[in-house]
């Protein structure tokens, strides 16, 4: 999975940083924020990069992109985070090739989520893509291989069930409030924050609850009353936000601030008050925990949360690998026609110019020359001769830079 630009070889990989090795405070430094996304791309460019995606969720940050050396998409990451290189190789991954192509996979499957099979992620990959597509940094490779993977996750989700039960964030904050609050019905409930799991955290506690007092704070209003007119909840202003919290018993954390949000001075709660602090970087200080009556629940702790039917989703992990095998093979199929179709391209215009000249030549030495006759047949033999050829790159997995070599000296075509 290399590509030449000139003399510039390049080679596919992903560099990345998880839940596995990363807590949520390491996590929370190599964050990337939509403007510091923009400028990595912009970055990207400038230094002749032609392809790349970036995704930052709540449980991972990854780069995928074609370069000369892994090197060069890390320090673009590091240059437009708060972490350093050092800090980001102790406890990150980098993978090459197929090993990063098989993980990309993985990853839009949920089979690497903090919770297994948490789809959220493919709606993150198709944005991603998205924004790189309007910086003209998608390549035909990158943008077929993420559809190949958003066909696979909608493959497992129809033909498993990988994303029964709690399979998000979201879902399982609300799972946490139910089975930590009594009458969780009549509690005042403030969610601060309506960005993607704010969103999906609202609406989770509207399906799975029959709370009436469920109040949103964001500091952009026109955001929340959008969210509000879906779901029928009351918004209040950002400047209400200390007072909200002094009525609320559970406050919801989801924003997007690269610093915390909330901290002891503005929690002044005379009750007991539960804050669960589903943002990445951590938007809730620490500080909080030594006041007496607050608890303080982090996403990193949901995520261990399992419930009754997780042991039944693993049954369904071969299937999702089999899914996943079955449409990357389609992938590599493209992908190794895409590699050898500029030389069969090249021999069949060449081939065509020798039956051109040939059939000019007996046009004039035949009196009763049947030129449209003799163009089909002419195009037919070449056709089959193409043919032939593609059919043996396409067997030839192993040597098949050989045979290229082989077919361009021969028929003398520009490489």
């Amino acid at each position: 999975m290399e590509q030449h630009k000139g003399d510039k070889k390049t080679s596919f990989y992903v560099i990345g940083i998880s839940h596995k090795k990363a807590d949520a405070k390491l996590r929370g430094e190599f964050n990337l924020s939509p403007t510091k996304k923009a400028t990595l791309l912009d970055q990207a460019k400038t230094k002749g990069i032609e392809s790349i995606v970036a995704t930052s969720t709540c449980n991972r940050t990854e780069v995928y992109g074609f370069v000369q050396h892994p090197s060069e998409l890390i320090h673009l990451l590091c240059e437009n985070t708060t972490g350093t290189v050092d800090i980001f190789k102790s406890v990150a991954y980098t993978l090459k090739g197929n090993a990063a192509v098989e993980h990309m996979f993985r990853v839009g499957a949920g089979l690497d989520s903090q919770i297994l099979g948490d789809f959220e992620i493919i709606s993150q990959l198709k944005s991603s893509a998205r924004v790189s597509k309007k910086y003209n940094l998608l390549d035909a490779y990158l943008e077929r291989l993420i559809n190949s993977v958003i066909q696979a996750s909608k493959r497992i989700k129809t033909e498993t069930k990988l994303s029964t039960g709690a399979t998000s964030v979201s879902f399982a904050s609300v799972q946490y409030i139910l089975n930590s609050i009594e009458n969780v019905n009549s509690k005042n409930i403030l969610l601060f924050g309506t960005g993607k799991i704010g969103r999906n955290t609202c609406e989770n506690l509207i399906k799975h609850t029959k709370n009436e007092h469920i109040t949103l704070i964001n500091r952009t209003r026109e955001r929340a009353e959008k969210i509000a007119g879906k779901f029928k909840v009351l918004v209040k202003d950002y400047g209400q936000l200390q007072e909200e919290i002094e009525k609320a018993d559970i406050l919801i954390v989801a924003t997007s601030a690269q610093n915390p949000t909330i901290d002891k001075q503005i929690v002044q709660n005379k009750k007991e008050l539960l804050i669960l602090d589903l943002s990445i970087p951590k938007n809730v200080d620490e500080n909080v925990r030594s006041l007496p009556n607050v608890s303080l629940t982090h996403l990193d702790e949901l995520s261990n949360i399992t419930d009754e039917t997780l042991e039944k989703r693993k049954e369904f992990i071969p299937v999702a690998e089999a899914i996943i095998k079955d449409i990357k093979s389609e992938f590599l199929e493209w992908l190794g026609y895409r590699k050898f179709a500029p030389t069969i391209k090249a021999l069949k215009e060449k081939l065509n110019v020798f039956a051109e000249a040939e059939i000019e030549t007996q046009r004039k030495k035949l009196e009763n020359f049947n030129k449209p006759q003799a163009d089909l047949l002419s195009a037919q033999i070449v056709q089959k001769i193409t043919n032939h050829f593609a059919h043996h790159l396409k067997e030839e997995n192993n040597s098949i830079n050989t045979s290229l070599e082989l077919i361009q000296k021969i028929f003398q075509l520009d490489k």
